[in-house]
């Protein structure tokens, strides 16, 4: 007795077309651009508005300091939660 095989069997020419390949993985390439879409905004506004003081101006141990007090200050915060 044969067993039977479900595997479909694909010609040379369906595995190599662009287009069906596209056609096939439509939604999930839909579902990544619109995940990627969003990280970049989630990103830019993460970058943009995420930080209240910044230490940008500041070099050697003043810049040191103030990351350290900032530091300080947000596990301030995330103690009060708990």
């Amino acid at each position: 007795m044969r067993s039977l095989s479900f595997k479909r069997q694909y010609s040379k020419y369906e595995l190599g077309s662009w287009s069906i390949l596209f056609n096939r993985h439509r939604y999930l390439l839909t579902v990544l651009t619109l995940l990627i879409i969003l990280c970049t905004v989630y990103l830019y506004f993460a970058i943009s508005f995420g930080t209240k003081h910044s230490c940008a101006g500041l070099t050697g141990p003043q810049k040191h300091s103030c990351h350290m007090e900032l530091v300080k200050s947000e596990l301030r915060t995330t103690r009060r939660h708990f």
